[in-house]
């Protein structure tokens, strides 16, 4: 349903809502987004506060890049329970670890797994002969062996963090200028901040999965983050082309929440078809690293399908009107 400022006649030189979508939209009818604004607050709200609350009872787990530690891959060739191995392992150290597992499906290693060990010390080599006697004693056809090792220094991981986060925040300054210099037309600095304010809502997102999912934060976590940011933008900044162009049109009189409205519909099914095609794709790597037990695939195709589902979602239910209402705030300011 559309809301009273776009359903009304003509006042003061507007067209309503039925001779916008008869001439603009081929008749077709206008999906209200604007009107709907609350709603999808709320959503992403919930979301939010789900994701903090969640943090605060699981914490946030880092990867040994970022937080220091030791790391040692095993090969195995029997069919083992992970959970029970991983039980086994740290009953057997003092450390607090982590582990992932992999199928060879190239070479001849079979089934691998990479335990992580948090700490700022290398695993021991005594330690480490130890540990593969006592796996080989524990699962005596599974033939372990160590395939490699090393260790990372904290204050290194620490530095690798800040050097992530600071490339991030680089790529976000650098997107919001661009945006604010391209859109002057509608409103420059209020697109650039909206559709900033969309970027930090998808990186709180793939954060929050995170932290649900108990993934260690790792270079992934970064990768796909930059990869987000440029394919929510690129959304973003289709549907403000649309917006630059239907304002020309429907004139700067009309109510931004109608020149939205009518830019996010003639915009929605290029955006629903790209997100759906790009979604299939990394859906089907997912599967696959799930069927072969690929947990570094997994480890980033997961989070993408999360970000692009929130990427699509921000550019159209939170950017735009965002965007909206500060042009309405605008406007009226400039009436007083």
């Amino acid at each position: 349903m559309a809301n009273e400022s776009t359903k009304s006649a003509k006042v003061n030189g507007q067209l309503s809502v039925e001779e916008v979508s008869e001439k603009f939209n081929g008749g077709r009818k206008i999906i209200d987004f604007t009107g709907h604004c609350k709603i999808f607050f709320g959503i992403s709200i919930a979301i939010i506060v789900i994701g903090i609350i969640c943090n605060f009872i699981f914490g946030t787990t880092l990867d040994i890049q970022f937080s220091g530690g030791a790391s040692v891959k095993y090969s195995y060739s029997t069919d083992i329970s992970e959970s029970e191995l991983t039980d086994f392992i740290q009953s057997h150290t003092e450390a607090r670890i982590s582990t992932s597992y992999s199928t060879d499906m190239v070479g001849n290693s079979g089934h691998n797994v990479a335990v992580q060990f948090s700490g700022n010390k290398a695993i021991d080599t005594n330690i480490q002969s130890t540990l593969l006697e006592d796996l080989n004693k524990q699962y005596p056809d599974a033939g372990f062996k160590i395939l490699e090792s090393g260790s990372i220094d904290a204050s290194m991981g620490f530095n690798f963090l800040l050097k992530c986060l600071t490339a991030v925040a680089i790529a976000s300054i650098l997107m919001v200028i661009y945006v604010t210099l391209r859109f002057k037309k509608i409103g420059g600095l209020s697109a650039g901040v909206t559709a900033l304010i969309a970027l930090f809502h998808d990186v709180a997102m793939i954060y929050f999965m995170y932290v649900i999912f108990r993934m260690p934060i790792d270079s992934n976590f970064i990768a796909v983050v930059l990869m987000i940011l440029g394919y929510s933008l690129n959304d973003t900044i289709v549907i403000y082309d649309r917006v630059r162009e239907e304002r020309k049109a429907l004139g700067r009189k009309t109510d931004a929440g109608m020149v939205f409205n009518l830019s996010a519909t003639k915009s929605l099914k290029r955006t629903i078809i790209t997100s759906v095609t790009t979604l299939s794709a990394i859906l089907i790597v997912y599967i696959v690293a799930l069927v072969y037990n690929i947990s570094s695939v997994q480890a980033f195709a997961l989070p993408m399908i999360i970000g692009i589902i929130s990427g699509c979602y921000s550019s159209i239910c939170i950017a735009g009107p965002l965007w909206v209402l500060w042009q309405r705030k605008k406007k009226n300011s400039k009436k007083k």
